[in-house]
């Protein structure tokens, strides 16, 4: 990738496999978590990196969209349009103040809405409406 791609290595890190405390400690630092799928199942990871205060850019896609309110809590770009992405990304790390209100947000919509005791009441409701 680096061959052909011209990136900023001050910038961006690749890390490899990290231990968990560790990735967490990463998430709090990033400047951005950059979260792209297609319609499918919402992955742990981008709840989790909103839960430690990390700002998702995330795709304008279905399972995004049901927990990312563009410019509340996280910012959503077109899935198709590398160009919007790589300009949202830009907009981030060279304005990271401008996103701090965003940041906690994103936490407070997961601790509102994700923690373990909520959801085992929502899965104990489901299962008794089955």
């Amino acid at each position: 990738m680096l061959s052909e791609v011209d990136l900023d290595l001050n910038r961006v890190h690749f890390l490899g496999r990290v231990p968990y405390p560790i990735y967490l400690n990463i998430l709090q630092i990033s400047s951005a978590h950059v979260y792209l799928t297609v319609p499918f199942v919402l992955s742990w990871s981008m709840l989790e990196a909103m839960a430690a205060g990390c700002l998702v850019i995330g795709s304008d896609t279905a399972p995004v969209k049901e927990v990312i309110e563009d410019g509340k809590n996280g910012l959503l770009v077109d899935f198709f349009s590398p160009v919007d992405i790589a300009n949202r990304v830009e907009e981030v790390l060279d304005n990271p103040d401008k996103f701090k209100t965003m940041r906690k947000a994103a936490r407070q919509f997961i601790t509102d809405n994700y923690t373990v005791k909520r959801s085992i009441a929502l899965y104990m409701d489901l299962l008794q409406k089955v």
